[in-house]
Formats: C-alpha cells, sequence, structure tokens
C-alpha cells in the first residue's frame, strides 16, 4: 500500500483525490493500531527513529503527528536524515505533509527532537523553528570487542585472501556517494599486488552502474578488487550451498585500513566502528567530518577531494609500521570512548527524558 502511494507522490506536484483517500486511511489505521499499541503495553515514552524526519512512509509520518497531538504522549524524535537532504523528494505533490510531520513544529513540551549532527540542528530550527539536542552516533567503548572467535577465524580465507595479503576495507554500500574510486586510486599508488580492495555491501537497487564503472575502473588500474556482500549479512548463518554468511563486524579484525571516503555523510557509523575495532583510517573530510567528528582530535590521514602522494605515504606508514599503527589506533579508542561512547548516550537521553515528561 505504500509503495503505491511512493509511486505517486514523489517527482509530481499534484495528486489525484483517490491518493490523498489512501493516505487518509492508511494514516488513520496505524493510528487506531498506535493507541491499541499503547494501551496493550503500557507505554509511557515513545522514541521514534527517523519515522518522523525522511518520507519513506507518509501514512506513518501522518498517523504519528496525528496522535501524539492528541494524546500529548511523551515522545523523543530522533533524526537521522532529512527530506530537504535527499534529492529525491524534492520535487514531490506532498508539501502539505512534509510541513505537518517531517517533523511536525509543535509537540510543546511533550515532543522533544534530537539529531546527529550540528549541521542538521541548525537546518531543523531555520527551516521548522524547532530546537534540537545533538546526540551523535555512539558505541560501547566501555567495553572493548572480544577477541576473533573460531566462526569468524577463517574469514580471510573465505574470501579468497592470503596470509601475505593486506586487507583495505571498504565498509559502505556501493553508491556513488561513498568515493569508492579514491579506495582503487589509492591502492594503485600504493603499488603492490598484496594490497587488496574489499567492499562489504552490495549496491541494492541504486548504483549498479557505479559498480560496474568501478569495476572497470578497477582493471585499468591493475587493483584487486573484491565484492564480498554475498558473504556478508545481518546476522551469521550458512547459506543454501553452506556457505558461512559472516557479519560486518566479523571483516574488521582482519582488515588493516579502512578507507572512509565518502563525499557526505549524515554522520559516519563506518568511522565509529573502524575506531572501535582499533583498524587505521583513511578518510575524506566531508562536511560532517570536518565540522562534528575532525575537531575532537582523532589522528587520521585524511584527503581534501584528492589523493596526495603525501597522504598515500602516511598511509604506507599505518600499514607497514606496526608500533606506530598501534599508537594511532589506541589513540583514537581513547577519543571516542570520551566523545562517542554509551555513557555520552546515557547522559543526554537522560536530559531528553526528563525534559519530555516535565522533570526536574
Amino acid at each position: 500500500e505504500n509503495q503505491w502511494i511512493s509511486e505517486r507522490i514523489w517527482g509530481k506536484t499534484a495528486r489525484p483525490p483517490l491518493v490523498s483517500q489512501r493516505i487518509h486511511e492508511l494514516a488513520g489505521y496505524l493510528k487506531s493500531t498506535l493507541y491499541e499499541f499503547v494501551r496493550q503495553f503500557d507505554i509511557s515514552l515513545l522514541i521514534l527513529e527517523n519515522a518522523l524526519s525522511i518520507p519513506m512512509h507518509i501514512p506513518l509520518g501522518a498517523a504519528l503527528t496525528e496522535y501524539l497531538a492528541e494524546t500529548e504522549m511523551p515522545a523523543i524524535a530522533h533524526h537521522h536524515d532529512f527530506y530537504w537532504e535527499r534529492s529525491r523528494f524534492l520535487i514531490t505533490a506532498v508539501d502539505d505533509y512534509l510541513e505537518m510531520a517531517f517533523p511536525p513544529r509543535g509537540g510543546g513540551n511533550y515532543l522533544q527532537h534530537a539529531v546527529i549532527n550540528q549541521s542538521a540542528r541548525e537546518e531543523l530550527a531555520w527551516r521548522k523553528g524547532v530546537p534540537a539536542t545533538l546526540i551523535p552516533n555512539v558505541l560501547d567503548f566501555e567495553h572493548p570487542p572480544p577477541p576473533v572467535d573460531p566462526y569468524a577465524s577463517d574469514v580471510r580465507t573465505a574470501i579468497g585472501l592470503g596470509p601475505d595479503d593486506v586487507m583495505i576495507l571498504q565498509p559502505t554500500r556501493v553508491v556513488p556517494r561513498k568515493g569508492i574510486e579514491y579506495a582503487i586510486q589509492l591502492v594503485q599508488m600504493l603499488g603492490d599486488p598484496k594490497y587488496k580492495l574489499v567492499v562489504s555491501h552490495e549496491a541494492g537497487d541504486e548504483g549498479f552502474e557505479y559498480r560496474n564503472r568501478l569495476l572497470d575502473l578497477a582493471q585499468e588500474e591493475g587493483v584487486d578488487l573484491r565484492f564480498v556482500a554475498t558473504r556478508i549479512g545481518h546476522t551469521r548463518h550458512y547459506d543454501s550451498e553452506g556457505n558461512k554468511i559472516y557479519t560486518l563486524w566479523d571483516l574488521y579484525p582482519h582488515a588493516d585500513l579502512v578507507t572512509y571516503l565518502s563525499l557526505y555523510e549524515g554522520f559516519g557509523n563506518a568511522f565509529l566502528e573502524a575506531v572501535y575495532f582499533r583498524v587505521p583510517i583513511f578518510v575524506n573530510r566531508y562536511s560532517i567530518f570536518i565540522r562534528d567528528i575532525e575537531p575532537k582530535g582523532f589522528r587520521v590521514p585524511a584527503m581534501d577531494g584528492f589523493l596526495t602522494r603525501q597522504v598515500v605515504e602516511e598511509v604506507r606508514r599505518l600499514l607497514e609500521d606496526r608500533d606506530y599503527r598501534q599508537k594511532i589506533v589506541d589513540h583514537n579508542y581513547a577519543v571516542a570512548s570520551r566523545f562517542y561512547s554509551y555513557g555520552v548516550l546515557r547522559r543526554k537521553l537522560c536530559a531528553l527524558i526528563a525534559n519530555v515528561k516535565g522533570q526536574e
């Protein structure tokens, strides 16, 4: 039902009455289920993850907004992406719903907003007049990851790497904004066949042309590029042919370097994950990194939209000087523990809950 609606509201400037009717009907149904859900499970606080941020489901956003207006149920809207950040949502037949619910302007004290970067907080205030608390993405830096267990001990062999190969991991989907062509260029400039570029995810429904272009580029540059998405899943299991399926977190301990060369990111989960697993990182200085992450004091080789010989040599030192590498990853872990740990989340979330529940 939602797919049917979405096909008729994006890339258009007017919607037929039937589409409006279907939106109203589905929103009404979802709102009634919200009432039942809250009653059945005795819910006293809702935390809305991106549901009032990016308009993937217009009826759900409308239902949530109406439910909150009718009940004044305490709620925290956690925003990761806004519609104005995505070109696919610029031409639309649902401006009224975007204004109403993504996110709603009202809410008084019963609706608190949280965003993941400073730019989003400023944009939200400018566009909607809505204040928000900045809560960055976090990981459990208070508890380091466990050692590699027997299940994941053969990851390198499973993806075809030899004992002397150096694994350079690109832990992202294959979409143009991830800048994977720069990772290929990096491996080419390192100039040794032992360096293998491993991409963890597939393109999905976007970017197959980009994937093919990357394969062509890697061939032209003599770079060993491996897409291993068929061996990576959300959970560990065996596929129909008896092959192990690993998680992304099974890959990190085996990586020698993580490349994170995105042109744009809302924050940067892969950056934190690499720090958590004490893997050195090579980054492109995307805007959120420059403003929100870099000032914290991380030590990472970084490029400004293009590769230089100097930064390639910095990467080479990280890969070849074991003592230097350990010093860098330990420093980065300590920085992340201070700014991006669960302790940070606990403090900020407690303050938000106190605000939304009217507690001192």
